[in-house]
């Protein structure tokens, strides 16, 4: 993991596999996110995140997540509504004794609900964890 005693994640953008042009749409955002991996995900992509509202087709969804925001599976299947076919979904929750942190097991039964697949979890920052979701193959 490439952080900085801080705790900021310098290298997250380039560990989720972001590349220069993506278009990449941020939902869940509140007042706790990670501005560092934010800025990370900016610098790597050479763009601003879009937000929910932005209408077109994006290249992968950064979605931030907590206990207690709602139904998992109706929010992952509304963040598919912008994605390109192919495109992935980083589900990123807070990691296990943060506050609102995220069972792992609800991850894993909402997801394929919702048409997807969990590849790989990451940590990311001090305080999230990322969640690698796609379309299975034979979708």
């Amino acid at each position: 993991m490439s952080a900085t005693a801080g705790g900021a994640d310098l290298h997250a953008g380039e560990r989720l596999g972001f590349k220069p042009g993506m278009v990449v749409q941020e939902l869940g955002w509140d007042d706790d996110v990670d501005d560092a991996v934010r800025v990370s995900i900016e610098d790597i992509i050479d763009a601003d995140l879009v937000d929910g509202e932005y209408g077109n087709v994006v290249d992968a969804v950064v979605f931030w997540w907590r206990d207690g925001d709602g139904d998992l599976v109706d929010a992952l299947v509304d963040s598919l509504t912008d994605l390109e076919a192919g495109g992935v979904v980083w589900l990123f929750t807070p990691k296990v004794g943060r506050d609102h942190e995220v069972d792992a097991a609800d991850i894993t039964e909402a997801a394929p609900v919702a048409g997807l697949s969990t590849t790989t979890t990451l940590p990311i920052g001090e305080d999230w964890a990322a969640t690698k979701l796609v379309a299975p193959k034979n979708r």
